[in-house]
């Protein structure tokens, strides 16, 4: 979503353009719970050269999220930590089975075109001739 509502032109939801100010009024906290949370490592936002807070469109959802596990669901901000983490994990996880998903396909297909070049590479003027079993039974000439 490049250049969506409220973003400047080029920014994505991961883009850190928000002060704490503006976080706040869009996450509908205070900006002290807002340092708060960084301070827990709840929500991590970028930092300007001057050491300035910046929020993304990410950050904000994630203060939300925050804010309703803690408000509506009762967890404390310890839990509320943990939850994150594991989400992360699992979306780090998928990501990775994603990667190894299209990896497993592509040597798969290069292992069906090596089998079809294998293949086509025998000779055609080979003719396939039937087996049979026979006994032969030798005897040899006595020495005298």
């Amino acid at each position: 979503m490049l250049g969506g509502p409220g973003l400047p032109h080029g920014a994505d939801e991961d883009t850190p353009v928000f002060v704490i100010s503006v976080a706040a009024q869009l996450s509908g906290l205070h900006a002290q719970t807002l340092r708060s949370y960084d301070r827990q490592g709840l929500v991590s936002p970028g930092r300007t050269s001057g050491g300035g807070r910046r929020y993304s469109m990410r950050d904000i959802a994630l203060l939300r999220e925050v804010q309703r596990l803690s408000q509506e669901d009762g967890v404390n901000l310890a839990g509320v930590k943990r939850i994150i983490e594991l989400e992360n994990q699992v979306d780090a996880l998928r990501s990775r089975l994603a990667e190894l998903t299209e990896e497993l396909a592509a040597a798969y297909t290069a292992a069906q075109q090596a089998t079809a070049a294998v293949h086509a590479s025998y000779r055609k003027d080979l003719v396939p001739i039937r087996q049979q079993t026979a006994l032969v039974v030798w005897k040899p000439k006595r020495r005298r």
